[in-house]
């Protein structure tokens, strides 16, 4: 069993980017903040397949180049190898659910847009 409470991470850029609640050894589970304006550039997963799940705010994503508009509720799967770029071009803060599987270290690649 492992059990923590979202307090005792950090959002990896102070008030904004990942907070990784667990991070590996078989999947990555955290909550993505994005201030109004914050863009996660574009890349992709080889081997890792990635959800998210929308808590606050909306988020724009740019999926092998189509553009995607989810709000709170809203529930996305990305398959290894899809492009993707996150944006928060709303005016409130966006908070997710990110899960990432199977756990691959360095699994994060950039793209051109």
């Amino acid at each position: 069993m492992f059990y923590l409470n979202e307090s005792e991470r950090e959002h990896r850029h102070g008030d904004h980017g990942p907070k990784y609640l667990e991070q590996g050894p078989r999947m990555n589970f955290g909550i993505v903040q994005l201030m109004p304006g914050n863009v996660v550039s574009p890349h992709v997963h080889r081997q890792m397949q990635e959800s998210f799940f929308i808590l606050q705010g909306s988020v724009t994503m740019y999926i092998d180049g189509e553009k995607v508009d989810l709000v709170k509720g809203d529930y996305i799967h990305l398959e290894p190898g899809e492009a993707h770029k996150i944006c928060n071009e709303g005016d409130e803060i966006l908070r997710m659910v990110v899960t990432a599987a199977p756990y691959v270290e360095g699994d994060k690649e950039s793209v051109e847009e």
